[in-house]
């Protein structure tokens, strides 16, 4: 495991493991009980920047691991599969000593999220939904605009414009997501998660969940996230955040950190 110092005053840093597959790129901020965060379909770590700050002034150890063909993390992307994004979690958490770790998947990442939890529940303390969808599916125009920002052919302005369209909020500022997105890895991740009846790991094994419904999503609508609720019952916990979409982490960063936040303190008081 090598170490290196990820920003000036050394309040992140970033650490290359090994995983099952290759190098992993992790970036850590803080310390404390540890949550893992899985970004969504061919984004970053970067992602998390902020949540990951305001984590670690809150006495949590943040630990953001780039997803296979992003930074430093490498692997084999062709017939990638959910137990191998799972596996690769596993990994950090194991490497880190970690366990039991809260993970925060948004989008595509909670799908990896629960996968996580449902293989390795010893490790998994807590599962967090970021914009979770799969059973109600977004109107066509809308998954077209989420075809389109994958297109490689894509004009800037189709691209930003379908940025706009898919994942954010009428309103809100898309242009800080017109970059960031990592189409190799976002080819290998689409292909895992239609390799696999989502059932495997839908309920994320039997772990407590906390579902963060931004209001105004349109590719996981609002009552995707309801009827998971339900479903998971006693053990799922439903949080809304008004004027955001899709993309909900620069969106609203205050809010989504203050529900995620409130929620892992009630678990420590609980504990």
């Amino acid at each position: 495991m090598q170490s290196g110092i990820d920003v000036a005053d050394g309040y992140r840093r970033t650490e290359i493991m090994d995983g099952p597959a290759g190098p992993i790129e992790v970036k850590i901020a803080g310390e404390g009980p540890a949550v893992v965060l899985i970004p969504s379909l061919g984004r970053g770590a970067d992602d998390f920047d902020d949540l990951s700050v305001r984590l670690a002034d809150h006495g949590y150890m943040a630990v953001a691991p780039e997803p296979r063909g992003i930074g430093a993390s490498t692997g084999p992307l062709d017939d990638l599969s959910m137990f191998d994004l799972a596996a690769d979690i596993a990994a950090v958490i194991k490497a880190l000593d970690i366990a039991p770790a809260t993970l925060v998947g948004h989008a595509f990442g909670n799908r990896v999220a629960r996968m996580t939890a449902t293989e390795y529940p010893e490790l998994v303390e807590s599962v967090v939904l970021l914009a979770c969808g799969g059973l109600i599916p977004a109107a066509p125009e809308h998954l077209e605009a989420l075809r389109t920002v994958f297109m490689s052919d894509a004009s800037d302005a189709e691209h930003q414009a379908a940025v706009a369209k898919a994942f954010f909020a009428p309103g809100n500022d898309a242009s800080v997501w017109f970059d960031g997105w990592h189409r190799n890895a976002s080819g290998g991740q689409a292909h895992a998660s239609t390799s696999l009846d989502p059932s495997h790991w839908w309920q994320a094994g039997q772990a407590d969940v906390l579902v963060v419904q931004p209001e105004d999503d349109m590719v996981a609508l609002p009552t995707n996230a309801s009827t998971i609720v339900e479903q998971l019952g006693d053990r799922a916990t439903l949080a809304t955040i008004p004027r955001a979409g899709h993309a909900l982490l620069p969106e609203q960063p205050e809010a989504v950190a203050a529900v995620v936040l409130r929620w892992l303190g009630d678990r420590n008081q609980e504990n």
